[in-house]
């Protein structure tokens, strides 16, 4: 079977690609390179793999065989909310129908990178999916977490009037390899500070919380929901709840030092709580987070480590 994934040269896209090859799919990755990097496919040798570049916000057809398109093709960092707003807003409205009409033309499944951003800042402890969100529409996080919401109405718009084949798979704080080092999210942030022996820049009191999940485990839920029959929003995230200073803790025995902490205030609409329910990951794929908050931890400074030696 073969599968497009866009977004392919991105974080979570490069190591789905990967996923799907290992499983023996053909792959065509699709990226225009705005946030991913040809760096993290080069090394992909598989006679299965082919790759074009290309803007999803622009109409494109598919050639051949096509059993799903996963759309992996949005920038998701805090420091692109200001930078490309605009590119968000279109990866996720236009972009996305693009990706549908695709898969409506192929008859194709599709599945979308959704986000924990969709419950905003939460005012439940533990977001489920039928939590319905405290969104600002008008805040600096608003490019970000409506575009994602309207591409999930979008996308169930699809599924009543074409009777197309969806997934959702809202992704909880993930973290690993291939993360870029100028991210803006805490892991790659506090990791690239601490390498460069920079102190650690806190925003807020530190009190508040995330709930980190390693790449590799997310990777394993997306697969599994995207073989399963379920077509409603589903969690992916590692329930294991951190405050930011924790987490700093953790960083501090990986990295076998003591690093100053620089507070900063806490940005507009930043989350104080995050938290996924994943009883229907556990129920209906039989899935849950397998790698500690230490263990990913520890490979991702490593890579971090590497690749700026390496640069």
């Amino acid at each position: 079977m073969r599968v497009a994934i866009t977004g392919a040269a991105g974080f979570v896209g490069s190591h789905l690609v990967e996923r799907f090859l290992r499983e023996g799919y053909r792959v065509l990755g699709i990226d225009n390179f705005v946030t991913g990097s040809p760096e993290n496919i080069k090394h992909i040798s598989s006679e299965g793999f082919t790759f074009i570049e290309h803007d999803v916000t622009k109409p494109f057809k598919i050639s051949g065989d096509l059993h799903g398109i996963l759309h992996f093709a949005s920038p998701a960092s805090p420091v692109d909310f200001d930078r490309i707003p605009l590119e968000i807003l279109d990866v996720n409205s236009v972009g996305t129908r693009n990706c549908l009409e695709a898969a409506r033309e192929k008859n194709a499944r599709f599945l979308m990178a959704s986000t924990s951003e969709v419950y905003g800042d939460p005012l439940v402890p533990v977001q489920s999916e039928e939590y319905y969100g405290n969104v600002n529409t008008w805040g600096v996080r608003a490019v970000y977490d409506e575009a994602k919401r309207f591409s999930e109405a979008l996308i169930y718009a699809y599924k009543h009037l074409h009777k197309l084949d969806v997934r959702i798979v809202r992704i909880f704080n993930t973290y690993g390899p291939r993360m870029r080092p100028d991210d803006g999210r805490v892991v790659p942030a506090f990791v690239s500070q601490a390498l460069s022996g920079q102190p650690l820049s806190i925003f807020g009191d530190g009190k508040q919380t995330r709930s980190f999940c390693f790449v590799d485990d997310l990777v394993e839920g997306i697969f599994r929901l995207y073989k399963s029959d379920y077509t409603n929003p589903m969690n992916i995230g590692n329930p294991s709840e951190f405050t930011i200073l924790e987490f700093t803790e953790v960083l501090e025995e990986i990295a076998g030092k003591k690093m100053p902490l620089n507070f900063h205030p806490r940005p507009q609409n930043d989350p104080l709580q995050r938290k996924p329910d994943i009883t229907k990951a556990r129920e209906i794929l039989g899935w849950s987070p397998t790698v500690p908050l230490k263990e990913g931890l520890k490979t991702t400074f490593e890579w971090f480590k590497n690749k700026l030696q390496a640069e």
